[in-house]
């Protein structure tokens, strides 16, 4: 524009001009475009997952279908199980694993678990899980029923769901159950109940887990345009790795925290009323005037802390051409400004 001898301010209106500030602000469009649908088919991949999760989340909230999770949960866990030591024939490590997994004994002998298939044996396992977990449902409906029925004759008017502590050996969980309907269920809903907060609970752990795992891989697949390949593809490949992980993950732990589930206490007084809101009751806390000591000039404190503070006072700096403060009529420099210029500097006199 300067070597056309064009002014600020001047209106432009050449044809060549028009297409060259259309075809870049095109360049620019499709390049944020393409950045967008970039983005987008990485949050593709995300969302695919997080349905997935959400959906074993909603069955947990629900109720609805959180017995048929768990059992599809059970065998996955069994199956997964099998696959890992039939394949070697490795009977000890598999007997050791069944009891950390589900807290039981192989119900398969040795020379079966090598005869048989893989497939044969996992029916065989997983029934047996099912009637080992029916059987702790049962125990614990048995302990929890006469506590909580004592507490549903005595406090029905005044609870409406309670907080029953049950442990898996190394995590105590704060079951909220309704009283009335465990009260009639004989316990059962305890169970229920117990089933839908492992499950949460270990959804939520994991999944928060995952998706910093997710970010960071997002982080580190960038390289690879480096070494000419899509990143886009690289991500999938591993998120669908990590998912799976996460998945195997989430079943694992919570068979085993289920099947591993005991009430550790059987005392009425430890029922607690399950509260909506956490009030903070401030009676509890009382503040005095010696608190308030150090931030008052008249506290309670020591007599640094408590000594006003005076402000500070700046006279008003003479300059060298001012006229000089004495009142003789002279310029500052030339009267007093010349006596402290000229005298030497020495060390202090301690007056």
């Amino acid at each position: 524009m300067d070597k056309l001898g064009l002014k600020d301010g001047e209106m432009i209106q050449h044809p060549m001009i028009t297409k060259s500030i259309e075809r870049a602000q095109k360049k620019v469009e499709e390049n944020n475009f393409g950045i967008r649908k970039r983005l987008l088919e990485y949050d593709d991949v995300m969302n695919s997952q997080r349905e997935v999760i959400y959906k074993k989340r909603r069955h947990a909230l629900l109720g609805e279908r959180l017995s048929l999770d768990v059992a599809n949960m059970m065998y996955d866990v069994t199956e997964n199980l099998i696959e890992n030591y039939h394949k070697d024939g490795d009977f000890e490590n598999f007997d050791l694993d069944l009891i950390r997994s589900f807290s039981m004994d192989s119900p398969v002998p040795k020379q079966e678990f090598l005869k048989n298939s893989s497939s044969q044996v996992t029916e065989a396992v997983y029934t047996k899980v099912l009637d080992t977990y029916r059987r702790k449902v049962e125990t614990i409906s048995q302990q929890a029923y006469p506590v909580l029925k004592d507490v549903y004759e005595r406090m029905s008017h005044v609870y409406e769901n309670v907080v029953v502590p049950i442990s898996d050996g190394v995590r105590v969980f704060q079951v909220v159950t309704n009283l009335k309907a465990t009260a009639e269920s004989e316990g059962r809903e305890l169970a229920r109940s117990y089933e839908k907060t492992v499950v949460l609970a270990t959804i939520d752990e994991v999944w928060k887990e995952h998706l910093r795992e997710m970010d960071e891989l997002k982080q580190s697949v960038q390289n690879a345009t480096y070494e000419q390949k899509d990143p886009l593809l690289i991500y999938k490949f591993e998120s669908f790795e990590l998912f799976k992980t996460v998945v195997n993950k989430v079943n694992k732990d919570v068979v085993s925290t289920l099947m591993k589930g005991h009430i550790p206490s059987q005392d009425p007084d430890h029922v607690q009323e399950a509260q909506r809101k956490r009030q903070v009751d401030m009676s509890k806390y009382r503040a005095s005037k010696s608190d308030f000591s150090q931030y008052s000039t008249t506290g309670g404190g020591s007599p640094e802390k408590n000594q006003k503070v005076e402000p500070v006072r700046v006279e008003k700096k003479v300059g060298r051409n001012d006229p000089c403060p004495c009142g003789s009529g002279k310029k500052y420099k030339n009267c007093h400004g010349m006596h402290q210029s000229s005298t030497p500097a020495g060390p202090p006199t301690g007056r």
